[in-house]
C-alpha cells in the first residue's frame, strides 16, 4: 500500500483498496469499524487484526490529518476548534450541544471564494479545498471532545467554504458518514448548505440522500447580488426553478432556506412578503438568523420588533418559519463568523 490517509476512504472505497493489494475485503470492514464506530486510530489497538496487518497499517497509512490548534468554549456550551492541516492551513469546526442532540458544523474549504458581504469567512478569500480525509477528521476530532454519554447526532456542512464547489470530496466524506460500516448516520441527520451553485445541486442529491439547505438571504436579485455575489451567475429565478424540478424535494423532504436578517437591508415587511411569494408552492422551511456581528463588516442585526414583524408576515403568508437562536456568538462561532483568525496570530 502507498502512503495514504485512510480516513479519507469510505468503507466501500477502503474495501477496494485492500483488495487491490491482496488484503481480504472483510479486513477493511473491521478497520472501518475500529476507526469510525469506535474512534480507535492506533492500528496496534485493533485486536481482531493479524499482527502483520497492524504493522502494515501503521507503516503505510495515515490516521490523522488535522491537529487541534486552539479551542474556545461559549457561555452556552458551544465549542469552536481551530484545526491545522499539514500545509499550515487552518479550518474551523463547531460543536453545538443541545438537550436532545449535538450538532457539528463542518468546513469544506480553507476560506471561501464566494465573498458574501456579511460573512467573515468570505473576507478571508479562498486558499484551497479540503480533501475527504480533512473533512472526516473534523468529525473524528470533535467527537473526541464529547463525554462518553454524548454523541454527534447531526452534521451540517455550514462551516468555512461553499460545499458544492468541493463536490467530489464532499460526497466521499458524506458516504463515510452515512455508510452502515462508517459512522452510520441517518441521512436526515446530515445537511449540506449551498449559496446556490445551481449546476451542482442535482448532482449532490443524486449521489447522497442528504438534507439540502440554501442560503437565501434576499428575495430580489438586486439585494442578493450584493449579499451573495454568486447570485449574478445563478439568479433567483434560475435557482428556484432548479429547486422546483428536484425529484428529491417533497413535503416529507423539504428544502431548508437560511435567511440572515440584516438591519435596513433585507428586514422589512415588504421583504417578508417577497420571500413568501418566492417560496410559494415549494415544499420548504425557512430559518431566520439575525445577523451575527463581526469586525469584517458594518452590518448589524435588526431590532427585535422588526424581526417579530418580519416573522409575523411570513407566518401570515403561509411560510413555515423558525427563528434560529444564535449559538457561540461570544467566541465567533456563530453563522457567518468563522474566519480562521488564528492563522494570522
Amino acid at each position: 500500500m502507498s502512503a495514504s490517509a485512510l480516513i479519507g476512504l469510505s468503507p466501500d472505497r477502503l474495501r477496494r483498496r485492500f483488495e487491490e493489494v491482496g488484503v481480504p475485503a472483510y479486513r477493511a470492514d473491521q478497520v472501518a469499524e475500529w476507526v469510525y464506530r469506535r474512534g480507535v486510530l492506533e492500528p496496534q489497538a485493533m485486536t481482531n487484526l493479524p499482527q502483520d496487518l497492524r504493522g502494515q497499517l501503521g507503516a503505510d497509512w495515515s490516521f490523522r490529518v488535522l491537529e487541534p490548534i486552539r479551542e474556545a468554549q461559549s457561555s452556552d456550551g458551544t465549542r469552536r476548534v481551530v484545526l491545522g492541516a499539514a500545509d499550515g492551513a487552518f479550518v474551523e469546526a463547531v460543536l453545538i450541544p443541545e438537550e436532545e442532540r449535538t450538532t457539528l458544523c463542518v468546513s469544506t474549504q480553507v476560506g471561501c471564494p464566494l465573498a458574501c458581504s456579511f460573512c467573515a469567512t468570505g473576507a478571508l478569500g479562498f486558499t484551497r479545498n479540503l480533501d475527504a480525509a480533512e473533512i472526516v477528521d473534523q468529525v473524528l476530532r470533535m467527537r473526541e471532545l464529547l463525554p462518553d454519554d454524548r454523541s454527534i447526532t447531526n452534521v451540517v456542512f455550514m462551516g468555512m467554504g461553499e460545499p458544492l464547489l468541493n463536490l467530489p470530496n464532499l460526497i466521499a466524506a458524506v458516504e463515510t458518514l452515512l455508510h452502515p460500516k462508517g459512522f452510520a448516520m441517518a441521512p436526515r441527520r446530515v445537511t449540506v448548505s449551498t449559496a446556490g451553485v445551481v449546476p451542482k445541486i442535482a448532482e449532490l442529491l443524486e449521489a447522497v440522500p442528504v438534507n439540502l439547505a440554501v442560503s437565501l438571504h434576499a428575495a430580489t436579485d438586486a439585494v442578493r447580488d450584493v449579499l451573495v455575489p454568486l447570485n449574478r451567475r445563478f439568479p433567483l429565478a434560475q435557482l428556484m426553478q432548479a429547486l422546483r424540478e428536484l425529484p428529491q424535494i417533497s413535503r416529507r423532504h423539504p428544502v431548508f432556506f437560511e435567511y440572515t436578517m440584516i438591519d435596513g437591508v433585507n428586514d422589512s415587511v415588504e421583504d417578508a412578503r417577497q420571500v413568501g411569494r418566492l417560496l410559494r408552492g415549494l415544499p420548504s422551511k425557512l430559518n431566520l438568523i439575525p445577523m451575527n456581528a463581526h469586525s469584517d463588516t458594518g452590518y448589524r442585526p435588526p431590532p427585535p420588533e422588526r424581526i417579530d414583524a418580519f416573522m409575523g408576515e411570513l407566518v401570515r403568508g403561509g411560510v413555515t418559519v423558525t427563528l434560529r437562536r444564535s449559538r457561540g456568538a461570544d467566541i465567533d462561532a456563530a453563522c457567518g463568523q468563522l474566519a480562521g483568525r488564528e492563522a494570522s496570530q
